[in-house]
Order: structure tokens, then C-alpha cells, then sequence
């Protein structure tokens, strides 16, 4: 990354440039060893294109898109190979969201967290979304999106942890 350049509006061009890609989604893809589109699995999947074309794609999921760009930005898998339940517990909430926090969608208490759906906070109500079977990474209004949860941040390790 070029020195000077904030990790927030690094985080939004990558998400562009693998938006130009045309990168498939695929469920459970990109939650492989490292970060980046993968095949998928059809462990779970409850989509509406039968039958699950997952396991033969190529692509990402909405947790798998987050997970390769943040890899990307921090030049290491900082939110590691979880779902979104997992990615959001390495975030901080935020009230004022910058470009390249994410937004996530389910219900998230002090007790507990069930998510469903990740994307990119891009600004201006928008996000870099790998939104189900089918689509490809793409941008939509978050407001098209139901149960959203708030806009989190990365949240480094304490120093001398990883």
C-alpha cells in the first residue's frame, strides 16, 4: 500500500476493482485456507436456484468478499476463515461510518450475536454487497436490506497479540 494513503478508501478501491471482476457468488466460497474467491459448499444453503450450484463455483460470499478485501488492505487475513458471526466480534460498533467499515445485518446484543448478511460501507447509503446465489458482487443500498444491525469497524489485537 502506498504510504499516506488512509486504509479506509484503500478498503473501497479494492472493493471496486474486485466488483469489475464480475466475481460470482457462491455459498461458503471464499472461506478457504486463504482469503479470495473459492468453491463454494451447499452445507446450509437454503437458496432459491436448485440444486445448490455452490459446491461448483467459484466466487464469494458476503462474509468471504469482506474477508479478501480487508486481507487485501492490512497485507494479512485479519478477519480470519468465520461468518459473519465470527467477523463481527473482531469489529467495534460505530455510529459514524467511514467508507470501508462494514455494515452488518441480523441482531446484535451485548448477550448475543446472530448475523446473516456483511457488506462494505462504501458511503452515501451504499455498499459492496455479494448479496445470494445467483448475483454477483455488486453495489446496493443497504436500505434494501432488512435487520440492519449498525456499521462496525476493524478492531485491531492489543499490541503483542495475533
Amino acid at each position: 500500500m502506498p504510504l499516506g494513503l488512509p486504509l479506509p478508501p484503500r478498503i473501497v478501491q479494492l472493493a471496486y476493482e474486485i466488483e469489475r471482476h464480475g466475481i460470482a457468488y457462491a455459498w461458503g466460497g471464499g472461506h478457504a485456507g486463504e482469503p479470495g474467491p473459492s468453491k463454494g459448499t451447499c452445507r446450509g444453503y437454503r437458496g432459491k436456484i436448485k440444486p445448490c450450484p455452490a459446491a461448483r463455483t467459484r466466487g464469494l460470499d458476503c462474509s468471504g468478499l469482506t474477508r479478501w478485501v480487508y486481507a487485501l488492505a492490512h497485507g494479512r487475513d485479519v478477519l480470519g476463515p468465520g461468518n459473519t458471526d465470527a467477523h463481527v466480534r473482531r469489529m467495534r460498533r460505530v455510529k459514524s461510518p467511514k467508507p470501508g467499515d462494514l455494515a452488518f445485518f441480523g441482531k446484535i446484543t451485548k448477550k448475543t450475536v446472530k448475523t446473516h448478511h456483511v457488506g462494505i460501507y462504501l458511503g452515501n447509503g451504499t455498499m459492496m454487497n455479494a448479496p445470494e446465489t445467483g448475483a454477483i458482487v455488486r453495489v446496493d443500498d443497504i436500505a434494501e436490506k432488512k435487520n440492519f444491525a449498525g456499521f462496525y469497524r476493524y478492531r485491531p489485537p492489543p499490541t503483542g497479540s495475533r
